[in-house]
């Protein structure tokens, strides 16, 4: 199933898989696996303010775009950020991007997301959230206008914070990236993403690795996994996310894991049955391995 490109409503095509960084901050670590998952065929690097890692990435990507023998440039990688809750504002999120470019080195960025629906330091009831996430908004608009950023989305925002939009965004948010797995399935929200032209990202798509240990109580899929001995519990689960129509970014530190996890794409697609097993996981028990905003104002 080597995949597709999906289509932004601005016409950009973004890569459905790439290489999540959350909690990867040691600087050689962090260069080393990007490194590697460029050589793999990785070509979405997704980083974010509060990740401290923008820096490490930036180096790692501009020693890849001079190394002249490897033939990659800049306009070959999708690079995704975000601004920090901290950072929230008209103000705050102009500063985080310009500060974003600086540290990855770039003249562009091809995603920039607002991480987070609320604002740091703001009780979850604070109508200041609402004022603050659309300054945000505001600044991503003009920045996008500029060229800074090709494309502007959210992340962890609800139905309900992205219907509250339409009242004051000029551009409808291209994506929004949500934890999303067979426990967390997000349905009601995908759909409404799908009827809206929003792109849906899957983050923790292997449940922070939860869903990969055998004590995990999920027996759906290891009966998918003894239907398909051809492919481990993690490709079935990217698999899962990817046949939904998101885009996936699963986290690596090692070279066989990236070379794992991106060899889902060559593998023949998961049945119906397979898909209706994995979907039926959240009739019975579903559950947040990260986050929820459902109680940000």
């Amino acid at each position: 199933m080597r995949t597709r490109q999906l289509t932004l409503t601005n016409g950009l095509q973004m890569p459905s898989f790439g290489l999540g960084t959350w909690q990867q901050r040691d600087p050689d670590t962090v260069k080393r696996v990007v490194r590697q998952a460029l050589d793999v065929g990785y070509r979405l690097i997704d980083t974010a303010s509060v990740y401290r890692n923008e820096k490490a990435i930036g180096e790692a990507l501009a020693t890849a775009f001079c190394n002249q023998s490897g033939g990659l440039r800049r306009e070959d990688v999708w690079i995704t950020s975000k601004l920090a809750p901290k950072q929230q504002g008209y103000e705050g999120a102009m500063a985080a991007v310009l500060g974003s470019l600086e540290n990855l080195q770039t003249d562009y960025i091809d995603l920039y997301l607002i991480h987070w629906p609320g604002a740091s330091g703001k009780a979850l009831e604070s109508p200041e959230h609402r004022s603050l996430r659309q300054g945000s908004w505001e600044a991503l608009e003009e920045l996008y206008a500029q060229g800074k950023v090709r494309a502007i989305g959210v992340s962890n925002y609800t139905k309900r914070h992205l219907q509250e939009m339409r009242a004051y965004a000029k551009v409808t948010p291209m994506v929004n990236q949500c934890e999303m797995h067979p426990l967390c399935p997000q349905s009601e929200l995908l759909k409404y993403c799908k009827n809206n032209g929003i792109v849906f990202t899957a983050y923790a798509s292997l449940g922070e690795a939860a869903l990969l240990n055998d004590n995990q109580e999920l027996p759906e899929l290891r009966s998918v996994a003894c239907r398909r001995p051809d492919l481990s519990l993690a490709q079935i689960l990217l698999m899962w996310g990817l046949q939904h129509g998101a885009a996936v970014i699963p986290k690596a530190s090692s070279i066989a894991r990236l070379q794992e996890n991106m060899s889902a794409l060559d593998k023949v697609s998961l049945s119906a049955d397979d898909m209706d097993e994995l979907d039926s996981v959240s009739q019975q028990h579903q559950k947040h391995f990260c986050w929820s905003a459902e109680n940000v104002a």
